[in-house]
């Protein structure tokens, strides 16, 4: 269920939580069982890792610098790690509060000169010559009190580590006063502004990101873009930029132009956040995954071949798909109202292997920037090169025991596991944050599962299973609240080149004709079972554990028995 669907569940029920509203990005989704996050290392007992306590993070700035996204993709990177986070933005409570299609009274957001404690003055910038009415204090205070509840419900029943307190808090006097109400919880607080004064990124925000705000929701592009500037504009004046010497606080300038760190009592946590906020800016990137062509050797993953014939024409025509697909995206927004900019400059990443640089020649030939990254090499097989399940079967019965019950984190003899290979590809994902420009990636399927698996707040059991046909580019699509993935088709490929890499071994990587089971995150092909394509192309949900296969085979039936054991 959603909150925005219906308020008074909201507004009532002390443990209501959000659940996503896009199907395929999972950081607002809560996980049904306790289980190892796709990166963590250990775990412990309470929950909480790395000696550290229960940490509370506020953001703090004007409307349309970033805080919502800096507030998600933190908390896809504390999740990612194990780091029990949860984001409790303040909108949504508002928004669920007083119900779809109403709006707060006009003067919701003026406060009263009383108000300077517990969780006053958070959600939005105040008026400050004005005050609001008895009955505007009453709501504001109703939506801070659920806001509070559910953070201290996090912290004291759910076992939660890190909350992200999505709201603008302006006020220096403020900010002391929440600190010192998380403090007589033993809660630590860390604040992070977003501070920008350049126009341009504000605008760019607000026109891909912020328009699509459920605030918005049924205006016009245009529209939408002149109501947020002309509110933003009027709150100017009253905000007040962190400088209490007091406090735990980072302050992030221009998109990460430059960086300000207030340490007063920093732990390894924090300095871990300090550390992933130098790689995170707030503009907006697409990025594409793209499988790698086939090559002459597709049984080896020792000798490194170079593409095959087939592989040579797959990424041509892979390649000359997104350029086109990039020129109609941008096209498409100067109908719709957008400004007449040029498209954001693409730099493309491979492996060092030999069929990735291959298969990315087309566009270096084009004048594309391609970057070789030596962790994003596949998954290594390690005994199991060249053998079939059959054969795995026969010669190491225990490990394939071991495999079943546990296929993200098992590792065959001498080989990597998917979380040997989320651990490698850390300083990737970093990288990737880091990236200012559009960004494909070519790679192996392995690969592509872990970053995407990232990307989409994927659960560790699930990226073993997410499938990527050489027909198809997942656009991966940055938004308000969450990522959203879009497939774009490669036209005329040949049919035997777009199932899964006939290198995997066939026991933890399924054919490609399998849909994911759970929602929005695999590629599922049209089948009897799986839903079609939109005709906008993003990617329908599906129900959790079924499947879709090319064909009857071996291999098939044991996924199918694995998949109804997770229903």
């Amino acid at each position: 269920m959603d909150t925005l669907l219906t308020a008074e569940v909201a507004a009532n029920s002390p443990r209501f939580r959000r659940k996503s509203s896009t199907f395929v990005d999972a950081i607002h989704d809560l996980p049904e069982r306790s289980e190892m996050a796709p990166a963590q290392l250990y775990s412990t007992e309470s929950g909480r890792l790395f000696h550290s306590g229960k940490i509370a993070i506020a953001t703090v700035g004007l409307p349309a610098r970033g805080k919502t996204h800096i507030s998600v993709a933190l908390a896809r990177y504390l999740r990612w790690l194990g780091v029990k986070t949860r984001v409790f933005h303040l909108g949504d409570y508002r928004r669920a509060t007083v119900g779809p299609g109403h709006d707060v009274p006009d003067d919701y957001f003026f406060v009263n000169g009383e108000e300077t404690s517990d969780f006053a003055d958070c959600e939005l910038v105040i008026e400050a010559l004005d005050e609001a009415s008895a009955s505007s204090v009453l709501l504001r205070q109703k939506i801070l009190r659920k806001c509070r509840e559910d953070i201290y419900h996090f912290f004291n029943n759910e076992n939660g580590q890190i909350a992200i307190y999505d709201a603008v808090n302006p006020l220096g006097a403020g900010r002391r006063s929440l600190a010192k109400e998380f403090a007589k919880h033993e809660v630590q607080t860390l604040f992070i502004e977003s501070a920008c004064d350049d126009m341009r990124i504000i605008e760019e925000n607000v026109r891909s990101v912020k328009i699509s705000s459920p605030d918005y929701v049924g205006w016009t592009s245009d529209d939408a873009v002149k109501h947020y500037l002309a509110r933003m504009s009027a709150k100017i004046p009253h905000f007040e930029t962190m400088n209490e010497p007091e406090l735990n606080y980072i302050k992030m300038i221009n998109a990460g132009e430059r960086l300000t760190v207030n340490n007063c009592t920093f732990g390894y946590l924090s300095h871990r956040i300090v550390f992933y906020l130098l790689n995170l800016h707030i503009k907006s990137r697409h990025t594409y995954f793209a499988r790698a062509g086939t090559s002459n050797e597709n049984d080896s993953y020792k000798k490194d071949a170079s593409l095959s014939e087939q592989g040579i024409e797959y990424a041509q025509k892979m390649s000359e798909t997104l350029i086109k697909h990039r020129e109609e995206e941008r096209q498409d927004l100067i109908e719709r109202g957008g400004p007449p900019i040029p498209l954001k400059p693409l730099t493309i990443w491979t492996s060092t292997r030999r069929r990735t640089m291959e298969t990315a020649q087309y566009l270096h030939e084009k004048g594309y920037r391609v970057r070789q990254r030596s962790q994003m090499s596949q998954l290594n097989p390690g005994v199991c090169e060249k053998m079939s399940e059959r054969r795995i079967r026969a010669e190491y019965p225990e490990e394939v025991e071991k495999h079943e019950i546990d296929p993200y984190h098992h590792r065959y003899p001498r080989a990597e596991s998917y979380h040997d290979l989320a651990v490698r590809l850390e300083p990737i994902i970093l990288e990737l944050e880091r990236e200012q420009n559009d960004l494909l990636i070519i790679a192996h399927e392995s690969v592509l599962r872990v970053l995407y698996g990232y990307l989409m707040a994927c659960n560790a059991t699930d990226i073993p299973t997410l499938s990527f046909p050489r027909n198809e580019i997942i656009e991966i699509i940055p938004a308000s609240y969450n990522n959203q993935a879009k497939r774009i088709y490669v036209p005329d490929l040949p049919p035997d080149i777009i199932p899964a890499s006939p290198e995997d071994i066939k026991i933890p990587v399924p054919p490609s004709g399998v849909v994911s089971p759970f929602n929005g995150l695999g590629t599922p092909r049209v089948g009897a079972q799986s839903p079609a394509p939109k005709e906008d192309g993003t990617i329908s949900p599906t129900k959790p554990g079924v499947l879709t296969p090319k064909e009857p085979g071996e291999g098939t039936q044991l996924l199918v028995e694995r998949a109804l054991r997770n229903t």
